[in-house]
């Protein structure tokens, strides 16, 4: 084997913020032909990742449509890569996590025999409706997958639960922490002018964001509900809440947030905008699974709007806390974080179990153990 071809998926801007990082790694390595197709399942909001990596994908099947539905997802997913893979013949296919890209991936690479690699593989919450349609998404592609790169330790033992055989697991810790070492600024100016007008120093800047499917409706609701309140019973509190485009979110926040003072409602930022935000801030509250893992390498809090998480690694080293949706439970945790300075030393302090910006090296020597390139067995995140 002169060249090993690896083809890399990814569809959203999460997933292409975690990929990043190992795209470049596989593209600076001789023993690699580094391959790149994005199904743009999101559009705007991956080519904002696109810019800030400098990646020019491949391959791009363009399959964003308005009011899509997963079924229209997937098949539009597994015909575009049919294509691909019949072109390209790649070694292995690498997908991120549990997009209905990633599903869709790995899946149209089975059809074709063709090599999974699953990045950040084995996380699970136990019930296949929560996340929907995430948790589904992501055992069905550990059904397939080949290797799995399980961010922590807790991943794996959910694998190896699940009949994955050891010698097909390593865990990497996460690539979104080798992203942040490319991102963050400690003097950063942003590109986004009213987020310079803030007074980071002496107020208590709250991040907010939420826009899962699982809280539409009365979720987004009970939340908005509860950031009037949080910002009424603090006065050095101010919120930056970076709205979800998809208008389920989006009407339902500007009714009850709009114009409310020291509330600043904003459409989402490309990443280097919020990282060096969730930097600058006091706090995070979301319902999202990349920032659980991002704000504690950050040392700041995380107040989840969800009653579950896969990932419950923050939740033991203590940087991150459940909260769910209800407006009781909301406002109590966060009015402890924002008046108890003992409270919030103890969540902000707390050792960040996710990584250590060596997890796209590890991936690409585990590809070339894989291929029988690197004798010597990786060594794992600690």
């Amino acid at each position: 084997m002169s060249k090993i071809k690896i083809l890399t998926i990814f569809g959203t801007r999460p997933e292409a913020i975690k990929m990043a990082p190992l795209v470049k790694e596989l593209e600076r390595r001789d023993e690699f032909e580094s391959k790149v197709c994005v199904t743009a399942q999101h559009r705007e909001m991956l080519d904002q990742v696109l810019d800030l990596f400098d990646i020019i994908p491949d391959y791009d099947l363009n399959i964003m449509k308005s009011k899509q539905s997963l079924t229209g997802i997937t098949n539009r997913v597994l015909e575009g890569l049919e294509e691909v893979f019949e072109k390209e013949q790649p070694h292995m296919i690498l997908v991120h996590g549990d997009t209905t890209t990633t599903f869709g991936g790995a899946l149209a690479a089975f059809y074709q025999q063709i090599k999974v690699g699953h990045v950040e593989a084995g996380l699970r919450t136990f019930d296949k409706y929560f996340p929907f349609p995430e948790e589904m998404n992501r055992k069905l592609t550990g059904a397939i997958a080949d290797l799995h790169f399980a961010p922590t330790k807790g991943s794996k033992e959910n694998l190896l639960r699940e009949g994955i055989s050891e010698d097909c697991i390593l865990i990497t810790g996460n690539t979104v922490i080798d992203a942040m070492t490319h991102t963050v600024e400690e003097n950063y100016l942003f590109d986004t002018e009213e987020l310079n007008s803030i007074d980071y120093r002496n107020k208590k800047v709250i991040m907010i964001t939420a826009h899962r499917r699982e809280n539409w409706g009365e979720g987004i609701e009970n939340i908005c509900y509860s950031l009037n309140k949080i910002i009424e019973e603090n006065e050095d509190a101010e919120i930056v809440y970076l709205v979800h485009l998809n208008p389920v979110v989006k009407d339902v926040v500007y009714r009850h947030l709009y114009g409310k003072e020291r509330i600043h409602l904003l459409p989402p930022l490309d990443t280097k905008e919020t990282h060096n935000l969730m930097n600058k801030c006091f706090m995070v509250m979301t319902d999202s699974g990349g920032l659980q893992e991002e704000a504690p390498h950050l040392g700041k809090p995380v107040l989840v709007l969800r009653d579950v998480t896969e990932r419950p690694e923050a939740v033991e080293a203590g940087t991150v806390k459940l909260v769910g949706t209800e407006p009781s439970e909301i406002i109590k945790e966060a009015n402890l974080l924002l008046k108890d300075e003992k409270a919030y030393e103890s969540m902000s302090k707390a050792v960040n179990p996710y990584g250590d910006g060596k997890a796209s090296e590890r991936i690409a020597d585990t590809i070339l153990h894989y291929f029988g390139i690197k004798e010597e067995k990786i060594k794992e995140f600690e």
